[in-house]
Protein backbone atom coordinates (compact mmCIF):
# COMPACT_ATOMS: atom_id res chain seq x y z
CA UNK A 1 0.00 0.00 0.00
CA UNK A 2 1.39 3.35 -1.34
CA UNK A 3 0.70 6.54 0.34
CA UNK A 4 1.20 10.10 -1.10
CA UNK A 5 1.32 11.51 2.74
CA UNK A 6 3.73 10.19 5.49
CA UNK A 7 1.14 11.70 8.08
CA UNK A 8 -1.70 9.17 6.41
CA UNK A 9 0.87 6.40 6.65
CA UNK A 10 1.19 6.51 10.36
CA UNK A 11 -1.94 7.12 11.13
CA UNK A 12 -2.81 4.05 8.98
CA UNK A 13 -0.01 2.27 10.93
CA UNK A 14 -1.63 3.39 14.20
CA UNK A 15 -5.09 2.09 13.51
CA UNK A 16 -3.95 -0.92 12.31
CA UNK A 17 -2.05 -2.49 15.52
CA UNK A 18 -5.93 -2.53 16.85
CA UNK A 19 -7.55 -6.14 17.12
CA UNK A 20 -9.19 -7.35 13.88
CA UNK A 21 -7.92 -3.84 12.13
CA UNK A 22 -6.26 -4.75 8.86
CA UNK A 23 -4.89 -1.77 6.95
CA UNK A 24 -7.26 -1.03 4.70
CA UNK A 25 -9.84 -1.36 6.98
CA UNK A 26 -7.28 1.14 8.87
CA UNK A 27 -7.24 3.46 5.58
CA UNK A 28 -11.15 4.00 5.66
CA UNK A 29 -10.89 5.02 8.88
CA UNK A 30 -8.05 7.28 8.54
CA UNK A 31 -9.87 8.62 5.47
CA UNK A 32 -13.20 9.08 7.24
CA UNK A 33 -11.61 11.19 10.00
CA UNK A 34 -10.27 13.56 7.34
CA UNK A 35 -13.77 13.79 5.96
CA UNK A 36 -14.83 15.11 9.60
CA UNK A 37 -14.75 18.54 10.82
CA UNK A 38 -11.66 19.56 12.90
CA UNK A 39 -13.52 19.75 16.01
CA UNK A 40 -15.27 16.29 16.02
CA UNK A 41 -11.69 15.02 15.76
CA UNK A 42 -10.27 16.76 18.49
CA UNK A 43 -13.44 15.18 20.60
CA UNK A 44 -12.37 11.79 19.45
CA UNK A 45 -8.84 12.02 20.11
CA UNK A 46 -9.07 13.78 23.19
CA UNK A 47 -12.17 11.78 24.04
CA UNK A 48 -9.89 8.27 23.70
CA UNK A 49 -6.33 9.86 25.31
CA UNK A 50 -8.28 11.23 28.59
CA UNK A 51 -9.81 7.49 28.54
CA UNK A 52 -6.39 5.77 28.43
CA UNK A 53 -4.88 8.40 30.62
CA UNK A 54 -6.76 8.72 33.84
CA UNK A 55 -9.05 5.07 33.66
CA UNK A 56 -8.27 3.51 37.23
CA UNK A 57 -9.62 0.00 38.49
CA UNK A 58 -11.93 -0.59 40.87
CA UNK A 59 -10.23 -1.12 44.53
CA UNK A 60 -13.36 -3.61 45.17
CA UNK A 61 -14.12 -5.54 41.93
CA UNK A 62 -11.46 -4.29 39.63
CA UNK A 63 -13.70 -3.36 37.48
CA UNK A 64 -12.65 -0.50 34.77
CA UNK A 65 -13.95 2.91 36.89
CA UNK A 66 -13.42 6.66 36.61
CA UNK A 67 -12.79 6.54 40.30
CA UNK A 68 -11.55 4.66 43.76
CA UNK A 69 -14.57 2.21 43.30
CA UNK A 70 -16.86 1.44 40.17
CA UNK A 71 -20.44 3.02 40.10
CA UNK A 72 -21.78 -0.58 40.43
CA UNK A 73 -20.30 -0.99 43.62
CA UNK A 74 -21.36 1.96 44.87
CA UNK A 75 -24.85 1.99 43.09
CA UNK A 76 -26.80 1.31 46.61
CA UNK A 77 -29.72 -0.07 44.29
CA UNK A 78 -27.74 -3.69 43.76
CA UNK A 79 -27.69 -6.78 46.13
CA UNK A 80 -24.75 -6.85 48.17
CA UNK A 81 -25.20 -10.32 48.98
CA UNK A 82 -24.04 -11.75 45.75
CA UNK A 83 -20.67 -11.21 43.78
CA UNK A 84 -20.67 -12.69 40.25
CA UNK A 85 -16.93 -14.04 39.46
CA UNK A 86 -15.58 -13.37 35.90
CA UNK A 87 -12.44 -13.63 34.08
CA UNK A 88 -12.24 -10.17 32.60
CA UNK A 89 -13.93 -7.38 31.93
CA UNK A 90 -15.53 -7.58 29.08
CA UNK A 91 -17.24 -10.43 30.55
CA UNK A 92 -18.85 -8.06 32.97
CA UNK A 93 -20.17 -5.60 30.15
CA UNK A 94 -22.39 -9.10 28.15
CA UNK A 95 -24.01 -9.95 31.50
CA UNK A 96 -24.98 -6.45 32.34
CA UNK A 97 -26.14 -6.43 29.00
CA UNK A 98 -29.47 -9.18 29.60
CA UNK A 99 -30.43 -6.65 32.81
CA UNK A 100 -31.03 -10.04 34.22
CA UNK A 101 -28.32 -9.72 37.06
CA UNK A 102 -28.52 -6.78 39.97
CA UNK A 103 -25.55 -8.04 41.96
CA UNK A 104 -21.81 -6.99 42.41
CA UNK A 105 -18.71 -8.48 40.33
CA UNK A 106 -15.10 -9.00 40.82
CA UNK A 107 -12.98 -9.24 38.04
CA UNK A 108 -10.00 -12.09 37.49
CA UNK A 109 -8.08 -10.73 35.10
CA UNK A 110 -7.90 -14.20 34.22
CA UNK A 111 -8.15 -18.04 34.51
CA UNK A 112 -5.45 -20.71 36.41
CA UNK A 113 -3.14 -22.00 33.62
CA UNK A 114 0.23 -23.44 34.68
CA UNK A 115 1.56 -24.05 31.28
CA UNK A 116 1.19 -20.10 30.70
CA UNK A 117 2.27 -19.59 33.94
CA UNK A 118 -0.55 -18.02 35.74
CA UNK A 119 -1.18 -19.08 39.30
CA UNK A 120 -3.39 -17.87 41.78
CA UNK A 121 -0.72 -15.11 42.76
CA UNK A 122 -1.17 -13.32 39.22
CA UNK A 123 -5.40 -13.43 39.35
CA UNK A 124 -7.67 -11.60 41.59
CA UNK A 125 -8.69 -14.32 43.99
CA UNK A 126 -6.89 -13.32 47.16
CA UNK A 127 -8.88 -10.47 46.82
CA UNK A 128 -11.71 -12.03 46.29
CA UNK A 129 -11.60 -14.57 49.32
CA UNK A 130 -10.82 -11.08 51.59
CA UNK A 131 -14.14 -9.52 50.21
CA UNK A 132 -16.02 -12.16 50.52
CA UNK A 133 -14.96 -13.14 54.09
CA UNK A 134 -15.55 -9.04 55.22
CA UNK A 135 -18.63 -8.46 54.03
CA UNK A 136 -22.38 -9.81 53.67
CA UNK A 137 -21.69 -11.35 50.82
CA UNK A 138 -23.48 -15.12 51.02
CA UNK A 139 -23.57 -16.32 47.34
CA UNK A 140 -20.57 -16.49 45.09
CA UNK A 141 -21.67 -17.03 41.43
CA UNK A 142 -18.87 -18.90 39.02
CA UNK A 143 -19.58 -17.00 35.34
CA UNK A 144 -15.97 -18.33 34.14
CA UNK A 145 -15.66 -19.76 30.74
CA UNK A 146 -16.62 -24.09 30.54
CA UNK A 147 -13.25 -24.88 29.94
CA UNK A 148 -10.69 -27.27 31.42
CA UNK A 149 -8.49 -24.21 32.45
CA UNK A 150 -11.72 -22.16 33.76
CA UNK A 151 -13.10 -25.51 35.53
CA UNK A 152 -10.13 -25.74 37.73
CA UNK A 153 -10.37 -21.56 38.59
CA UNK A 154 -14.03 -22.21 39.70
CA UNK A 155 -12.67 -25.63 41.61
CA UNK A 156 -9.85 -23.55 42.99
CA UNK A 157 -12.02 -20.67 44.12
CA UNK A 158 -14.87 -23.28 45.39
CA UNK A 159 -11.91 -24.52 47.62
CA UNK A 160 -11.22 -21.20 49.45
CA UNK A 161 -14.70 -21.25 50.95
CA UNK A 162 -14.78 -24.93 52.45
CA UNK A 163 -16.21 -25.04 55.43
CA UNK A 164 -18.10 -21.65 55.63
CA UNK A 165 -21.49 -20.95 54.62
CA UNK A 166 -20.63 -19.28 51.48
CA UNK A 167 -23.23 -20.79 48.70
CA UNK A 168 -20.89 -21.64 45.78
CA UNK A 169 -22.67 -21.44 42.30
CA UNK A 170 -22.24 -21.89 38.54
CA UNK A 171 -24.26 -20.37 35.53
CA UNK A 172 -26.04 -22.70 33.40
CA UNK A 173 -24.48 -24.24 30.99
CA UNK A 174 -26.21 -26.69 28.09
CA UNK A 175 -27.46 -26.58 24.58
CA UNK A 176 -27.90 -23.26 23.02
CA UNK A 177 -31.23 -21.15 22.62
CA UNK A 178 -31.88 -22.17 18.54
CA UNK A 179 -28.94 -25.22 18.17
CA UNK A 180 -29.32 -28.15 17.25
CA UNK A 181 -28.49 -31.58 19.01
CA UNK A 182 -26.60 -33.18 16.26
CA UNK A 183 -23.81 -29.96 16.61
CA UNK A 184 -22.90 -30.36 20.16
CA UNK A 185 -19.89 -31.61 21.42
CA UNK A 186 -20.64 -34.51 24.17
CA UNK A 187 -19.33 -32.50 27.25
CA UNK A 188 -22.31 -29.79 26.44
CA UNK A 189 -24.55 -32.26 25.73
CA UNK A 190 -23.63 -34.44 28.53
CA UNK A 191 -23.75 -31.48 31.05
CA UNK A 192 -27.49 -30.44 29.25
CA UNK A 193 -28.57 -33.89 30.14
CA UNK A 194 -27.57 -34.01 34.09
CA UNK A 195 -28.18 -29.86 34.87
CA UNK A 196 -31.39 -30.76 32.92
CA UNK A 197 -35.06 -28.64 33.91
CA UNK A 198 -38.44 -29.13 34.21
CA UNK A 199 -40.34 -28.66 31.56
CA UNK A 200 -42.63 -25.91 33.02
CA UNK A 201 -39.71 -23.76 33.76
CA UNK A 202 -38.39 -23.71 29.97
CA UNK A 203 -42.01 -22.88 28.85
CA UNK A 204 -42.88 -20.43 31.58
CA UNK A 205 -39.62 -18.40 30.37
CA UNK A 206 -40.29 -18.81 26.80
CA UNK A 207 -44.04 -17.96 27.59
CA UNK A 208 -42.46 -14.44 28.61
CA UNK A 209 -40.06 -13.88 25.49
Amino acid sequence: MIFSSKLIEDAVNEFSKLPGIGRKTALRMVLQLLRMETEKVDGFTNAVSKMRHEIVFCEDCHNVSDGPKCDICTNPGRNRNQVCVVETIRDVIAIESTQQYSGLYHVLGGILSPLDGIGPDQLNIGTLVARVKASGIDEVIMAISPTIEGDTTSYYISRQFAGSDIRITTIARGIAFGGELEYADEMTLARSIAKRLPIENYVSVQSRQ
